[in-house]
């Protein structure tokens, strides 16, 4: 049984979280131009040699050493997949994929823009598929931040049915990380993980509501997985999903006791301008209730939330998308760049539309009746913004510079196309309704 606190913060938080995704997709835009500008100025071999100066951590006789773009890469973002994790929980248990009749249409969609990209990625690129997980990321960022730059001109439905499909597809592109885009397997580190990992879920079995335990495992739980060779990445949405959502109190007994604090409060007003012992009393009785009604995720993704949107992926943004435009790299990695480019922006909508469009012919699923096909259309080009979600797995999926080089200005060139046809789409929408 849920809590009904959990639900109330739900629909508080879930217009926060499109404001705050708006927001950093203007910022990641800044951040990326910026890191192109810098790349191809006279301070670009400073910009290179600044991410790939190495930096390392020793704990006792074991040192941990990467290049300053590889923290951020492993490091920083394991928060933001944690954020994601978080989000992914929250939209299964009392989200738009909480239900069946909810949660169908999305995941439909998404799956449908996941898998005619890859697979038009592979048609192109049979001897080297590797590349596949590039085409299927989709970056919500950048895609609500347009939406919310078209202000009432679009659909709300649709804000909410593109976060659904966003975050079924950041399930699969973390399912495809950790599968997929693998160093050499470590197995002996495996017991240290599970070991470690069991411990984080007694913490859940038993009831504890603190975050700090969870968090301090999860450091353990990063450097295990780190060590097996896995994606270090995953260790967050692994701690996410064991992160608990209900309260230590209800929403009743928080009520019941803020009053009683309120009323011991103003029983022992007294005329001196400092406050006596009673009424101290009476505010930490107060502010026990505030953090124990509190639910563990919903405060923690609240937390990280500023963090990721304002800082994690802007500086993820500047430190990998500084690229030489040099359209020699592109002629050399041709079909590698037309598989992404064709993936992200014919695949998508494709994907999208055609899933959800067959499904909803053959009565597998419904398709909301504030949503019209059209819009559907419009938000398979949206979500053909891959960005920042492609540039990191482009970095798992290749390892020669320049085909890296090549494929960040197919992913560029893709995610604005993509963005100015959804655009246009969404606006003809509107047109054709009024």
């Amino acid at each position: 049984m849920i809590d009904k606190n959990v639900v109330i913060e739900k629909f508080t938080s879930i217009q926060d979280f499109i404001n705050k995704e708006a927001l950093s997709g203007i910022l990641l835009f800044i951040a990326t131009v910026a890191a192109v500008l810098v790349a191809n100025s006279a301070w670009g071999q400073a910009y290179y040699d600044l991410w790939h100066m190495p930096l390392g951590i020793t704990l006792g006789d074991k040192t941990i050493s990467m290049t300053l773009t590889y923290w951020i890469d492993d490091g920083l973002m394991a928060l933001f997949f944690l954020m994601v994790g978080l989000e992914i929980k929250r939209e299964m248990v009392i989200g738009e994929l909480s239900t069946v009749n909810k949660a169908a249409f999305p995941i439909v969609a998404a799956i449908g823009g996941m898998a005619i990209p890859a697979l038009i990625y592979v048609a192109l690129n049979p001897d080297n598929p590797l590349g596949f997980g590039v085409p299927m990321a989709t970056d919500i960022a950048f895609a609500l931040g347009i939406l919310m730059l078209l202000g009432t001109k679009v659909n709300p439905a649709l804000k909410l049915f593109l976060v659904a499909v966003a975050v079924v597809d950041d399930l699969g592109a973390v399912m495809v990380v950790a599968t997929v885009y693998t160093a050499e397997i470590k197995a002996e580190y495996f017991l240290h993980a599970g070991v470690t990992y069991a411990l984080i879920w007694a913490l859940n079995y038993f009831g504890v509501k603190k975050l700090l335990p969870y968090l301090i495992l999860g450091v353990f739980l990063w450097i295990f997985i780190h060590e097996i060779g896995i994606h270090a990445t995953i260790a967050g949405v692994l701690l996410a999903f064991a992160i608990p959502i209900s309260s230590k109190i209800d929403e009743e007994r928080f009520l019941e006791k803020t009053k009683e604090s309120i009323e011991e409060f103003e029983k022992h007003k007294d005329p001196t301008p400092v406050l006596n012992h009673h009424q101290i009393d009476a505010l930490e009785g107060i502010a026990y209730g505030y953090d124990k009604v509190q639910n563990p995720l919903v405060r923690l993704e609240h937390n990280l939330h500023g963090l990721s949107a304002f800082f994690i992926m802007p500086l993820f943004a500047f430190s990998n998308a500084g690229v030489l435009i040099d359209f020699s790299t592109v002629n050399a990695n041709l079909m590698i760049v037309l598989g992404v480019v064709f993936g992200l922006l014919i695949g998508k909508p494709i994907g999208v539309f055609g899933f959800t469009y067959l499904a909803t012919k053959l009565k597998i699923v419904s398709k909301p009746d504030n949503i019209s096909w059209y819009e559907i259309f419009a938000v398979g080009f949206l979500a053909g913004i891959g960005f920042t979600m492609s540039i990191f797995i482009t970095h798992l999926a290749f390892l020669d510079e320049s085909t890296i080089s090549a494929v960040k200005l197919g992913v560029f060139a893709a995610s604005f196309l993509a963005a100015i046809i959804g655009v246009v789409l969404i606006l003809m929408s509107n047109k054709t309704k009024a």
